[in-house]
């Protein structure tokens, strides 16, 4: 690090760069690309295999160490590159546990080297737990002797708001960290966002004139996607010119199920699926929409929740989602919890709201953006964490 500018040089280790992978490759983006500017150097390293497409579009300086094989990631690459590399960083950043890349990283660093953090990106929330109780013995097995080494080890384990710090220490034992806090967000929308909206409208013939909800997230039961579609069945019946817009990637064959479910509720017609959205076309979607829905049953942040709220976009999102607080204090949208009678009340209170108030949620919705989910704020808040190493308590 530079003693007279402050710069630092550090390094993400993540386990793919896959933007079908959600909010962590997005943040990492996002945040690097404001430390850039500011002069800092980031680089990222990944266990992707050397042949995966989206390689190549990747913006920032990456080390491609995987093999392309096994769910688990395992790369025989990634210690070696590490200790070979690892005195060129002033910090390294693991993204996300349970796969090599967070091991891998312990094991490289144990014996000298830079500080490493590490972001949880939600991973220890204790919904998974209940959700998958088969995946919970095997996590219980690897925790003593793998996965915790390498959080009681780190630096800092950096959690984006204090929810998801809190339910951390609920899922496994031991569990004996240094918790920091961060900010997080994303840098909202470039350019003419209406002429953004009317392009994705013009794309999509079937919105005009329209009444447009949006969900905009992988297409997971996590999302609780069959429980926003129950509750935009009963609303489509009231209102004729109302379409609901189910957005994002589907990695888990779950869209058919939901379009059975949609076609037995007799509202087929009135759900789009354009599959994933990225760029102009989705801040153009965030634009079309009255309201983002998304009654997430777990979300350690929720980075389209935040973009939503850039667009002037209220929420309407259960109570998982991590940053629910916030964006209820900030009268930014409506929280309730994620079963089917929280998702239906969510949207009974948007539709009783009359278009003044709706229009007030806007301007709230922006408001909270700017005070929360900068990216400018979220990304100093990064460094100074990486800057205070093992001190930042």
């Amino acid at each position: 690090m530079s003693e007279s500018d402050g710069a630092m040089r550090y390094l993400h280790v993540i386990s793919s760069v896959n933007p079908a992978q959600g909010g962590p490759i997005e943040g990492i983006k996002q945040l690097a690309a404001v430390a850039v500017r500011k002069g800092h150097h980031v680089e990222v390293a990944c266990l992707d295999g050397p042949d995966e497409p989206w390689l190549g579009e990747f913006p920032l300086p990456l080390h491609v160490l995987g093999t392309g094989k096994g769910g688990y990631s395992f790369s025989p690459k990634l210690v070696p590159w590490l200790q070979e590399n690892k005195g060129r960083f002033d910090a390294i950043v693991v993204n996300g546990l349970w796969q090599y890349n967070s091991l891998g990283t312990w094991r490289a660093l144990r014996g000298g080297g830079p500080p490493y953090f590490v972001f949880t990106h939600g991973m220890l929330d204790p919904w998974f737990n209940e959700a998958y109780p088969l995946k919970k013995l095997r996590k219980n097995l690897y925790w003593a002797w793998g996965m915790y080494p390498v959080l009681r080890d780190a630096a800092a384990v950096l959690f984006t708001s204090e929810e998801e710090k809190i339910l951390a220490r609920k899922s496994f034992r031991p569990y004996k960290v240094n918790e920091r806090v961060v900010q997080y967000g994303t840098p909202g929308p470039k350019g003419d966002l209406d002429a953004m909206g009317k392009a994705f409208v013009d794309s999509r013939p079937e919105l005009s004139g329209k009444r447009v909800l949006l969900y905009l997230s992988r297409i997971h039961e996590k999302k609780g996607c069959d429980l926003l579609v129950n509750a935009f069945a009963r609303w489509a019946r009231k209102i004729p010119e109302l379409v609901l817009v189910m957005a994002g990637p589907d990695k888990t064959g779950l869209t058919p199920k939901l379009q059975a479910q949609a076609a037995a509720l007799g509202i087929a017609d009135r759900i789009v699926w354009p599959g994933m959205l990225t760029g102009d076309a989705k801040w153009g979607a965030y634009k079309t929409a009255e309201a983002f829905v998304l009654p997430s049953h777990q979300e350690n942040f929720g980075i389209v929740v935040a973009e939503a709220l850039a667009c002037g976009t209220p929420v309407v999102i259960s109570d998982k989602i991590n940053i629910w607080r916030e964006i209820e204090a900030a009268g930014a949208g409506i929280v309730e919890p994620d079963d089917q009678a929280g998702t239906d009340r969510a949207l009974d209170r948007w539709f009783a709201l009359n278009a003044d108030e709706r229009h007030e949620t806007c301007a709230k919705a922006r408001q909270c953006f700017e005070a929360n989910f900068e990216i400018e704020r979220a990304a100093d808040s990064l460094i100074e964490a990486l800057k205070n190493g093992r001190d930042i308590d």
